[in-house]
C-alpha cells in the first residue's frame, strides 16, 4: 500500500469509525501531507508503508523544526504519523509500528493565559447593550465564562439544550462523550436576553443553532474568537486573548475559591484528573504570589541585617 493511499484510508476511518472531530481531522490530514512532503523532500521516493523503518521517520520532526514549525506542533504531527502507522498495524498490514521508539520533543511546561477575577467581573459589562449583537456577544462570553465550555462546544449548541429551569446545559465534547454543566444565573439571564433578538439575526426555519452569525447560520469559530478578542483587549494584560482563555478562568477561578478538582475536571469534560492539575499549579503560584505580598515576616532582609 502507498504512504498517500494508507493516509486516505486512515483518515476516513478517523471520521466514520473513531467519530473523530472535524479539528481532529483537519489537522491529522494536514500533518501527514507535510509527512508526504517530508519523505519526498528527504527521501526523494514515495515509499510503500512495509518499506518504512525507524531511520526514515526519525528525522521528521528536525525536519519540521527547521521549517519554525514549534515544538508543541511538532509533537502534535508526530503524534498523527504515530496514530497512521498503529492503524496499519491494526490492519495487519505491518507486523510492527516504526514510530514506536521515536520520543517527542519536549516543550516547556508554561501555565494557561487566564483572566484575574476583577476582570473577569469587567468583562461582563464591555458588551453593548443596546445591540443585537452585543446580545449574543454577551451571552456566549458569559456562557464560555461561567460554564467553562470549549469553544466548539459552544458553537454546537442547538435551541432547548439550556435548561433554564435547572440552569443546566447539555454538552456534546470530545469523542462525542456528552455531559451536563451547570451554568450561572449571570449567564442564564445574558442567555434569555439574546433569545429575545436571535430572531433578527434571520435564521432559516430549520436552523436549530443557538449562537448565530450575520447571515442567520450558526456563529463560525473565527467570528467567535474575534468576538472574544475584541472583548479582551481592553481589559487585560493576559498574553494570550482567545476564547480558550475564558475556559483557564473558569477552572482556575474555581479551584482559587476552593472548589473540588475532581469537580472541575468532570466540568471541563476532561477524561483525566491529570490534564487539570495544572490548573492547581497556577493556583498554587497565586498563592504564593499573594503570600510574598502579604505576609508581614516574608521580606529579603536577612536575620541580623538592617533594612536600609
Amino acid at each position: 500500500m502507498t504512504l498517500p493511499n494508507a493516509i486516505s484510508n486512515f483518515i476516513r476511518s478517523l471520521d466514520v469509525e473513531k467519530g473523530a472531530s472535524a479539528h481532529t481531522i483537519v489537522a491529522y490530514n494536514v500533518a501527514l501531507k507535510q509527512f508526504v512532503e517530508f519523505c519526498n523532500d528527504v527521501h526523494q521516493r514515495s515509499l510503500d508503508v512495509r518499506d518504512f523503518t525507524e531511520a526514515d521517520i526519525r528525522p521528521f520532526p528536525g525536519w519540521l523544526h527547521q521549517k519554525g514549525i514549534s515544538r508543541k506542533s511538532i509533537r502534535l504531527k508526530l503524534a498523527a504519523v504515530r496514530s497512521l502507522f498503529k492503524y496499519l498495524v491494526r490492519l495487519g498490514e505491518l507486523e510492527r509500528n516504526p514510530t514506536q521508539m521515536i520520543v517527542s520533543p519536549k516543550i516547556s511546561s508554561t501555565l494557561p493565559s487566564f483572566l484575574q477575577q476583577e476582570e473577569a467581573v469587567e468583562l461582563a459589562t464591555s458588551f453593548d447593550p443596546e445591540t443585537n449583537q452585543g446580545k449574543r456577544d454577551k451571552a456566549l462570553c458569559e456562557l464560555l465564562y461561567g460554564s467553562g465550555l470549549r469553544i466548539s462546544e459552544a458553537l454546537q449548541l442547538n435551541m432547548g439544550e439550556i435548561d433554564f429551569k435547572r440552569r443546566t446545559v447539555r454538552v456534546l465534547g470530545k469523542r462525542s462523550k456528552e455531559r451536563i454543566v451547570p451554568i450561572t444565573q449571570s449567564a442564564a439571564d445574558s442567555i434569555d436576553v439574546y433569545l429575545t433578538v436571535r430572531k433578527d439575526f434571520n435564521p432559516l426555519p430549520t436552523e436549530p443553532a443557538l449562537f448565530l452569525g450575520t447571515r442567520g447560520q450558526r456563529l463560525t469559530s473565527v467570528s467567535a474568537y474575534r468576538i472574544v478578542q475584541k472583548a479582551l483587549r481592553p481589559i487585560t494584560e493576559a498574553a494570550r486573548k482567545s476564547p480558550h482563555v475564558l475556559r483557564h478562568s473558569f477552572a482556575t477561578h474555581l479551584l482559587d475559591n476552593g472548589a473540588d478538582l475532581k469537580a472541575v475536571s468532570e466540568m471541563l469534560g476532561h477524561a483525566s484528573l491529570s490534564t487539570t492539575q495544572i490548573y492547581t499549579h497556577i493556583s498554587v503560584e497565586r498563592l504564593k504570589e499573594a503570600y510574598k505580598k502579604a505576609h508581614p515576616r516574608n521580606d529579603d532582609t536577612k536575620p541580623g541585617e538592617n533594612s536600609q
